[in-house]
Order: structure tokens, then sequence, then C-alpha cells
């Protein structure tokens, strides 16, 4: 069975480059007993440093002990940081990275971090077919962000990592997004669900703000719908509409009603 072409056309636009992840710890190179020898300290720091050569990292101290470096130092943005690591890793002879980097900006409380997050996430992917097809969500504590929630594709799930880890004020950034499992038929549920919950009339009006769709998460033919609309109604008549469609195994109507105390997304 062929995936639709909508959806074909977000999976073949892979934009984003995986963001490299943290270690602490990478494989030593491989050396014979008879060869080994301990690392020049002195020698391995200066490559580290020339490694970081960029004016982002003109803070970053780093120290080397036996092929073990210590990156301490401040930067201005948390995104700074990572790089700072997966650079360090790249350095032949480097056997871990402990990194102590502190990330220094402008104050910001969690609140309108959150809020600035929020929106920004909210216009992510805006005009690619997966962008109603994502529900990330967030938190914010101590300038540490959570990011949480279903990515329909893996690039999806990059970007919001990138955009976190670019604010200003973002200390820290903790990946608990799902990206959904690749399936031709989840594929064609999503279209599917997606053409019977905006075809309907009175839904037609989610459509107008990209930043405030019902968002469709279908995973092994169940799907949860996230998002806020206006009235109860309108939530009653989504989660029938995707009711509706053959093969949909469960229906899990999240979506948050406006002015009812419900948080919004």
């Amino acid at each position: 069975m062929k995936a639709p072409k909508f959806l074909l056309a977000a999976l073949a636009a892979a934009a984003f480059t995986a963001v490299p992840a943290f270690s602490s710890s990478s494989n030593a190179r491989a050396t014979s007993p008879v060869q080994a020898s301990a690392p020049d300290n002195s020698s391995l720091e200066a490559r580290v440093q020339k490694k970081l050569g960029n004016g982002h990292f003109k803070n970053v101290t780093v120290q080397v002990n036996n092929g073990a470096v210590v990156l301490g130092g401040t930067v201005d943005l948390y995104q700074y940081k990572a790089e700072a690591d997966d650079k360090a890793h790249h350095v032949s002879g480097v056997t871990a990275v402990d990194n102590e980097i502190q990330v220094e900006s402008k104050p910001v409380t969690d609140a309108k971090l959150g809020q600035e997050l929020a929106k920004k996430l909210a216009y992510d992917r805006e005009g690619w077919p997966d962008a109603a097809f994502n529900s990330i969500t967030l938190s914010v504590a101590n300038g540490v962000v959570t990011l949480g929630g279903n990515a329909a594709v893996p690039w999806a799930k990059a970007s919001a990592i990138s955009l976190a880890r670019n604010m200003q004020g973002v200390k820290d950034v903790i990946d608990n997004v799902t990206v959904d499992p690749e399936s031709p038929v989840d594929d064609q549920t999503r279209v599917a669900v997606y053409r019977a919950v905006y075809g309907q009339a009175a839904l037609n009006k989610y459509l107008i703000d990209p930043a405030k769709p019902i968002r469709i998460t279908v995973v092994n033919g169940n799907v949860t719908l996230t998002g806020e609309v206006y009235d109860q109604m309108d939530k009653n008549i989504a989660g029938i509409q995707a009711n509706t469609v053959p093969g949909v195994f469960k229906v899990t109507n999240n979506l948050a009603v406006a002015n009812q105390g419900n948080e919004r997304r």
C-alpha cells in the first residue's frame, strides 16, 4: 500500500539535520599494549581549543586529563553548549567529555520563556503537510525546557529541539518527544481523519490560523486529537468526525475548550 502523496511530500522534505545529543563518554581509540602511552594532555587541550575557535566559545575553558576533557566557562545560548560538546567529542584522542559549561544570558522568567517558545512552536512547520500531525508540548522550570508530545516525522522533532536550544534564557533542554512509528496505514489514516475533521463545515475555521489547528496524532490506528476549540460542540463534532473514518480503532479527544479553565497549548 502506498502512502498518500500528501504526507510523502513531508517525508521527502528532510529539512533539518538531527541535533547531536550529549554524551558523557565516547569510544577510546584502540591501541596495542606495546604501543599504548599516556596522552599528551597539553597537545590534546590545544587541539580542542582550536576546534572551539569560534567567537561563541570565547569564554569556554578546556581541561584535559588522560584523554578526558572537562569543558567549563560560559556561553550565551544553550545551543552553543551543545555545539561545544559535539566539537570536543570529534577531536581525535578525546575519550570522554564532561560538559560543565554554564548558559548565561539576560534573565527571563519561566512564564515569559514558556509563552515565547510556545508561540514559536505553534507556528513551527507552518505550510508543511505534516504541520497538523505534530503535537509538541512544553513545560519550563528554572530555565529548563522539557519538550514532550508527538511528532509525525523526525525532522519535526529536530526542529522543535532546535527552536528551544536557540531561545535566549534556556539553560537546558530535555527531549521527551516521541516520533510516531513509520506506517503507510497510519499515513493513510492521518489524511483520512484530516479530511473528515476539516471537511466538516463547522470546523473549517480552525484552518484560518496555522498555529491553532486541531492536531491529529495516529499510532497503530489509535487517534488522539489535541489543540483548542471554541466550544464543547466543536470538540464533540471533531471527535465524531474522527470516529467515522474506516480503520480507526479508538479516538482520544483531548481537545481543550476555550474559557472553561482548560490550559492552553
